[in-house]
């Protein structure tokens, strides 16, 4: 009897171990405060500075199978102070499940890959995660996945829909309400990376239907096409990062905003010519210290008219790009006068621990504003990153805007505060529970 219990208690032993050992569970807690004094914007004097905290929490849990695995994050992003105490069923909503995704391998080197998920791909130029954002973005998609030493490629499908209209679920008008920051109803897109000893490319196709409307009636859709490279090389202790990117078809206007709200979802734009062209550049130049410069040139309008040449980065991180303050292309800059940015930055590897973070930024426009002014600026970025503990990071950043007579005429503010600046501090903590 006592073999027999001493067996029991081993098997049980033995089958949680295997189970705990397919099985993980982690999280996230990461609270951020801004000083905000013309983030994403310029800013008057009359106008109020902004202050507050805003968190992410996440919990995951991943699993996986023989030939399978599962994953579900769940999500609340809130600010503190914005639901009343002692109240029941005050809430933002938030609360979401920000992925749910199962991955089925389909043979030696091809997987299906379905759900809400994170898509991201290169430096998230035109594709990413948006982690920035303390909501960050995902989709609701079918993936085919091949992944080899030869080639990797994605090959990428979406058809969305919100059920608003009742009767869109039974017969051919299937009216896809959702609008705003590229809402599509359908999407497909093929990826494909090869790597070389010092030489990396990825080809991109990405293609996003918007519902399209006459007269009010939902109308089939509008398709936008973006494609394009990402290269990227070694020459001796010089890295090199290249973006080329080409944008042509339609956008239903709904999709867009200006000062007085929505534009009119019977209007359609239609785009030719819009094109994305990147480079920079990194070296090191001691063990401590690395130097990076760089240029990227984004298509632009100048005129007001539904035939558009500017080009917009549809769903990548576009925080990353552009200077930190977003006072472009976050929600912002969409069918405008375009972008060139140049830029240099220096890393400074402070302590084991720490680094400082510093890049100068220099914008005018790609297109002339209507007065003929192309200057914008010039912006100052500072982020110092401080690994507490091996789960636990702090970063402190603080940024401010040189702004010139061109970005009063863009953003329409005219006479901003001589000071416009931005701070933060933020603490990001991933604990690994299992």
């Amino acid at each position: 009897m006592m073999k027999i219990r001493i067996t029991l208690i081993a098997l049980l032993m033995f089958t949680t171990s295997s189970i705990m050992a397919q099985f993980s569970l982690s999280g996230e807690f990461r609270p951020r405060t801004e000083y905000r004094n013309g983030f994403g914007n310029l800013k008057t004097e009359d106008q109020a500075v902004g202050f507050g905290t805003a968190t992410r929490v996440r919990l995951n849990a991943g699993y996986k199978g023989e030939g399978f695995s599962t994953y579900l994050s769940i999500q609340d992003v809130f600010v503190w102070g914005e639901n009343r105490q002692l109240k029941q069923f005050d809430d933002n909503n938030s609360l979401a499940i920000f992925e749910a995704w199962a991955n089925i391998e389909l043979g030696k080197a091809y997987a299906a890959k379905l759900g809400r998920q994170m898509i991201s791909y290169d430096d998230q130029r035109i594709m990413g995660a948006v982690g920035w954002a303390q909501q960050a973005r995902t989709h609701d998609a079918l993936l085919f996945k091949h992944k080899s030493d030869a080639i990797n490629f994605d090959l990428g499908l979406a058809y969305n829909q919100d059920y608003s209209n009742p009767s869109g679920y039974q017969n051919t008008i299937n009216d896809y309400t959702t609008t705003g920051f590229f809402s599509y109803k359908t999407m497909q897109y093929l990826w494909a990376n090869k790597k070389w000893e010092n030489f990396e490319a990825s080809v991109l196709v990405l293609n996003n239907g918007y519902q399209k409307y006459t007269a009010d009636v939902a109308d089939g859709v509008n398709n936008l096409t973006t494609f394009g490279t990402h290269l990227k090389a070694k020459l001796g202790n010089i890295s090199l990062a290249a973006n080329l990117y080409g944008q042509t078809g339609s956008i239903t206007a709904n999709q867009f905003s200006d000062k007085d709200g929505p534009l009119d979802k019977n209007t359609n734009f239609e785009y030719k010519s819009a094109y994305l062209i990147g480079l920079d550049a990194k070296m090191p130049i001691s063990s401590k210290i690395t130097l990076g410069a760089g240029f990227e040139l984004i298509s632009g309008d100048d005129a007001a008219t539904t035939e558009k040449e500017s080009f917009f980065p549809v769903y990548g991180t576009n925080h990353k790009f552009n200077g930190f303050m977003d006072y472009f292309y976050v929600g912002n800059n969409a069918n405008s006068f375009g972008l060139n940015d140049y830029h240099i930055n220096a890393k400074f590897t402070t302590s084991p621990k720490s680094s400082l973070y510093a890049s100068v930024l220099y914008f005018t426009t790609n297109t002339e504003l209507d007065s003929g002014a192309k200057n914008l600026g010039t912006e100052l970025d500072l982020v110092y990153s401080y690994k507490l503990k091996p789960a636990v990071l702090l970063q402190v950043g603080y940024s401010q805007m040189f702004a010139e007579d061109g970005m009063e005429e863009l953003k329409g503010v005219p006479n901003p505060q001589d000071t416009q600046n931005w701070a933060w501090a933020m603490i990001t903590i991933k604990p690994k529970f299992l």
